[in-house]
Order: C-alpha cells, then sequence, then structure tokens
C-alpha cells in the first residue's frame, strides 16, 4: 500500500479516534494496575463487543449498544460486595459467547464480530470521533479529581473507613470511566487492542517509572508510540490494524528488564 495512504483525507477521523484512545486507555489502565483489577479492561470490552453484536442483530446503532452493555456491567460489579478479578472473567465468558453466538445469526453481524476481533480501526466514524473527545473532557477533569481518593483507597484503606466514608461511590464512578473508555475502544479498534492499551503500557510505567505521576506520562507516552507505529505499518502493509497494535505493543516488554531498582 501506498504511504500516500497515510495522509489521505478518509483515513483522518479513524487516525485521530486512535490516537486519543492511544493516550487515554493507558492512565486508565494505570488506576486499574493500582486497584488490582487490571482484568476489567478485557471485562469491559467483551461486553462491549457483546452489546455491539445486539445492537446489530438489533438493527440499532452499534456504539451506544456497546457502551450500554459495558455500563450495565458497572452496575452489575458496583452492586456485588467483592467482586474483584473474579466479576470481570465472568464478564469476559459471558461477553464471548454472547457475541459469537450472536455473530452466528446474521453475516452483518458476523461481519462485525470479526472486525471485533481482528481490530479494523479504518472503520470508525464520525460517533467514535465525538465519544473519544468526550472521553478527553471526562479524563481531564474528573481523573485528577478522583485520583487523591483512588491512591487513599489503595494505599490507606483504613483512612476513609475512620471517617466514615466509602470509596464504593468514588468507584463505581472511576468504572464508568473505564467502561466508556473500553467501549469505543474496542468498537474503534478491535477488543484485543484496547486491552492490550490499558494492560501493557500500565505494566510497564509500574516497573520504569519514579513515582505516580511519571508512570501516568510514561503509559501515555508508550501507548502513543506504540499506536503510531501500528498505524503505519497497517497502512503501509494493509493488515488489521489491531494484532499489529497489540504486537508493537508485545515488542515494548522487554523494557521491564530496565525497571527501577
Amino acid at each position: 500500500m501506498s504511504a500516500d495512504l497515510l495522509f489521505d483525507p478518509l483515513f483522518r477521523v479513524p487516525l485521530v479516534v486512535g490516537g486519543l484512545l492511544a493516550l487515554l486507555l493507558p492512565p486508565l489502565g494505570v488506576y486499574l494496575r493500582l486497584r488490582r483489577e487490571w482484568l476489567a479492561a478485557l471485562g469491559f470490552a467483551h461486553l462491549a463487543g457483546a452489546g455491539g453484536v445486539l445492537g446489530t442483530l438489533a438493527a440499532l446503532p452499534v456504539l451506544p449498544l456497546a457502551l450500554l452493555v459495558a455500563g450495565g456491567g458497572v452496575l452489575v460489579q458496583g452492586a456485588m460486595r467483592r467482586p474483584g478479578n473474579d466479576a470481570y472473567a465472568t464478564m469476559i465468558l459471558l461477553g464471548w459467547s454472547v457475541m459469537l453466538i450472536g455473530a452466528s445469526f446474521s453475516h452483518h453481524a458476523q461481519l462485525l464480530g470479526q472486525a471485533l476481533v481482528d481490530g479494523q480501526l479504518y472503520f470508525a466514524g464520525v460517533d467514535h470521533l465525538v465519544g473519544a473527545i468526550v472521553l478527553a473532557v471526562l479524563v481531564g477533569v474528573l481523573l485528577p479529581w478522583m485520583s487523591p481518593g483512588l491512591l487513599r483507597a489503595r494505599l490507606f484503606p483504613g483512612q476513609d473507613q475512620a471517617n466514615g466514608q466509602s470509596p464504593r461511590r468514588l468507584g463505581l464512578l472511576f468504572n464508568g470511566l473505564v467502561a466508556l473508555g473500553v467501549a469505543l475502544g474496542a468498537t474503534a479498534m478491535g477488543v484485543m487492542a484496547a486491552f492490550a492499551l490499558m494492560f501493557i503500557p500500565a505494566w510497564l510505567a509500574f516497573a520504569l517509572a519514579p513515582g505516580w505521576r511519571a508512570a501516568v506520562i510514561i503509559a501515555m507516552l508508550l501507548g502513543g508510540l506504540a499506536y503510531a507505529l501500528a498505524f503505519t505499518l497497517a497502512m503501509l502493509l494493509d493488515l488489521p490494524f489491531g494484532p499489529i497494535c497489540v504486537a508493537c505493543l508485545v515488542a515494548m516488554t522487554p523494557l521491564r528488564l530496565l525497571r527501577r531498582g
């Protein structure tokens, strides 16, 4: 494929959508790792994929249904006393089964299911662009506000309890933000690419960063770098974006050998 296609107006929206998500998902992954709930990214991604397929079967818009089903997972998770990664593992199994069973009922749903697996970012449209911009605003406004509470709940859990406060509501709000980001990522760039962007940069940042803010910045930089390389390679080689993105992120994992201490 010609390098000129990298600058084709047809690919500008997907390029911007992917770039925003590649910068926004990694910091959310850092907080998920802090909370020891990194499996949430894959759980919400599979629920979003199932919602997208169900939307196709019902002749309804894919993205709103994906957001709705992922949001439902947040509410169910919030209603459980000790959800942990067990709840997210159940989401993965449920979402995977619904996605594949639903895809077998129509050709259109099958194509969408395949796109969710392959990660065809080139089909991202204006609805994903609007969603990514909304996510950027929410992350920029809410995450700095939520950060002290999320850190306190993990590092000093007794403090909120002593003050008669519960971090449950804050955790629910954060999971809602994660579900929004993952649903956008899964429907725009594929389930595994969205998960990889939330898992690997955060995993590396925890090993490399000298402090918390540095971990967030490093995760964003790694996500952006992997995305730029993956988009370029996928376009030039005419390959699905999702597997290339995951491969680029996995190729970064030897950076763990540079871990501090």
